[in-house]
């Protein structure tokens, strides 16, 4: 009796677990539908004004055999055209903390641009001052060019047809007239169209860029004669904003149309980061068809023609070539990049526009560019001196002692190369990145300022060369969470002291130059090649004498060799075999990367190792652009910024 009681008991356990499976055992919550069943993902419909607050849904994965869209990681991260880690941001912004952010419209350079009317009546200095305040107000300001802006002044206009999806334009000229236009169907593509339906209230653009035969349309004695041809970057609230040229007689052509995105498909082949559902083959082809450009920042290659940069952004094929660097690493103006890739795409080459007619958005930003650019001078050696192989003072020759795979570098080649000098003694190293300040390792200063000195374009580690200038030390800044124990956050400023009645730190100097510091830790993928220079210690341990050099790889999965010892803003470089490292005395040195114009920055600074020149254990640098929101803190936007400024 009790046998069977125990049977009864056993037989109800075995059946309740067979009805309710644990937790390990239940399948994830994807996986709970059977796969004929499982639904596309819904998304709301837009509302006429989008609310910051409301989640994004997850992107749709990619499936493993798409050739174009992913990695998942980098979809995961709901990048933007404001995702400034990979783009650069516009004349009118700045990037911030990884976000391309408005600017004041009078931080906006004045020099070589013209004068822009906007639908305020109000007359600004120039297309980026305009864009400047409609990114602030996030309202269309932009009308046209002209200094004549008063309130009997014509503005501009467009015209949507709920109908038919025809667009037209009044746009006037700088002389108070104008005239009325339709939009030719020659490079009109969802860029555009996403403007043109944003501009009527539909917040997530069109659904599709259209076209219509001109001579199939309903006479009548409103519709223009002539079409212009528009170039929307994507982030333009109107098509004012946009390039616009190459007028032309529509008559027996095509003109552009758009349906505008009401309601959200059945079907959703890629969700964009603003919750738009588009196709998956509109994805990676260089046009921005979600309208805030999320289809086009993570693309492991491109499609119709369109030029993929190494941070993994496509590249409308009017990009390149068109003086505007595009990708991070200029790779889009880089003259060779740039042959072979219209070379390729030389059948699909359409005329360029004319710039006579109309005033070119793209040359005010090209000035605008230009003058940013000409604020900060970094990265680029003097080469006059580059390969001089003697110093300038004459003396007996030191032997040359070799750094594991280091070669002796010529007496001014290494032009943001200091040493660091306590007490008469040098130790580390460091980098010139202009104005009064120099980067180094936080181990290898501590906060008494009066003991240091800096010396610039230093060849023989003991003997000062007639280009050497040696500048007292008036302030170092440690960073704040630096742990001395385990060198997390290994990075010092040291301030310059001002020379004399002046802001200046340097007498001019042609052999030295400053670095230029990075704002994004993905402006140069693993196994990029770069190079390290010190006096560090050789092989048999000893000094050496003259400052080496020696090329290094980037290293990815250095977590594998250091385990819990790797941190943030750490990481590796050398190779796995030991060959080439960076030893004891290059510490606070650089790590210099050069981009595919062949500006240079400073990707790292020597910090620590496992032993000197160890297989398996490559050196450990700290990540330069992983301190960029602290540098700018310190330094302030001249002497860090290249184009994100």
């Amino acid at each position: 009796m009790r046998s069977d009681s125990f049977l009864l008991l056993f037989l109800l356990i075995i059946g309740s677990q067979a009805s309710n499976p644990s937790d390990s055992e239940q399948p994830k919550a994807i996986e709970q539908q059977p796969e004929q069943s499982r639904q596309k993902p819904k998304f709301p419909k837009p509302k006429p004004t989008p609310v910051a607050t409301t989640p994004a849904p997850k992107t749709t994965k990619a499936p493993d055999t798409d050739e174009f869209l992913g990695p998942q990681e980098c979809l995961d991260k709901k990048l933007t055209r404001v995702s400034c880690g990979l783009v650069f941001c516009p004349p009118w912004q700045r990037c911030v903390e990884g976000q391309c952010t408005c600017k004041l419209p009078y931080l906006c350079p004045t020099e070589g641009v013209k004068p822009v009317c906007g639908q305020n009546h109000r007359t600004f200095t120039s297309y980026c001052q305009a864009m400047a305040s409609s990114c602030r107000t996030k309202k269309p300001v932009v009308s046209h060019f002209g200094n004549v802006c008063t309130v009997n002044i014509p503005k501009y206009q467009s015209f949507l047809d709920k109908d038919t999806g025809l667009i037209r334009i009044f746009l006037p000229n700088a002389t108070g007239g104008g005239e009325n236009l339709l939009l030719c169907q020659q490079d009109w593509d969802m860029a555009a169209a996403n403007v043109a339906c944003r501009e009527h209230k539909h917040p997530l653009g069109a659904a599709s860029a259209d076209s219509l035969d001109y001579n199939s349309l309903t006479p009548n004695t409103d519709l223009p004669s002539h079409c212009v041809s528009v170039h929307c970057q994507g982030y333009e609230m109107s098509l004012a904003e946009c390039e616009i040229y190459d007028k032309m007689a529509a008559d027996g052509g095509m003109v552009a149309a758009a349906t505008c995105y009401k309601e959200t498909p059945e079907e959703c082949g890629f969700t964009c980061a603003n919750q738009k559902c588009i196709f998956r083959n509109q994805t990676c082809d260089g046009v921005d068809d979600c309208g805030d450009r999320s289809d086009e920042m993570c693309c492991k290659s491109c499609r119709n023609g369109a030029f993929h940069c190494r941070s993994g952004v496509c590249l409308h094929r009017k990009a390149v070539g068109d003086q505007l660097i595009d990708c991070l690493d200029g790779a889009d103006e880089a003259q060779k990049r740039v042959e072979a890739f219209t070379s390729a795409a030389s059948d699909n080459a359409t005329s360029a526009p004319n710039p006579s007619e109309y005033i070119s958005r793209k040359n005010e930003t090209r000035a605008n560019r230009k003058h940013l650019e000409a604020k900060l001078s970094c990265g680029i050696p003097n080469k006059d001196l580059v390969d001089d192989t003697e110093p300038d003072n004459r003396g007996r020759r030191s032997r040359r002692k070799r750094v594991v795979g280091g070669i002796p570098a010529n007496p001014t080649q290494i032009q943001w190369q200091v040493a660091l000098e306590e007490n008469r003694r040098i130790d580390c190293g460091g980098a010139y990145i202009g104005g009064c300040w120099v980067l180094t390792a936080a181990h290898c200063v501590r906060p008494n300022p009066s003991a240091f000195k800096v010396k610039f374009s230093l060849w023989k580690k003991f003997r000062a060369q007639g280009t050497t200038d040696i500048v007292p030390v008036t302030d170092i800044r440690i960073h704040p969470n630096y742990v001395a124990s385990t060198y997390e956050n290994d990075i010092a400023l040291v301030q310059l002291e001002k020379l004399p009645f002046t802001d200046k730190c340097l007498e001019d100097n042609p052999a030295v130059r400053a670095v230029c510091v990075p704002w994004t830790t993905q402006l140069f993928p693993p196994n990029h090649t770069c190079s390290i220079s010190g006096w560090g210690r050789t092989a048999d341990g000893r000094s050496a004498q003259v400052l080496l050099w020696a090329n290094v790889s980037l290293i990815s999965g250095c977590e594998s060799s250091y385990k819990h010892r790797f941190k943030p803003g750490m990481m590796c470089a050398g190779d796995l075999e030991g060959h080439v490292d960076s030893c004891q005395g290059d510490s606070g040195g650089p790590l210099v990367c050069q981009d595919e114009l062949g500006v240079s920055y400073l990707w790292g600074i020597v910090s620590w190792g496992e032993r000197c020149g160890h297989q398996g254990f490559p050196g450990v640098y700290t990540q330069v652009a992983h301190y960029f929101e602290w540098i700018r803190l310190h330094t302030g936007w001249p002497a860090v910024t290249r184009f994100n400024s």
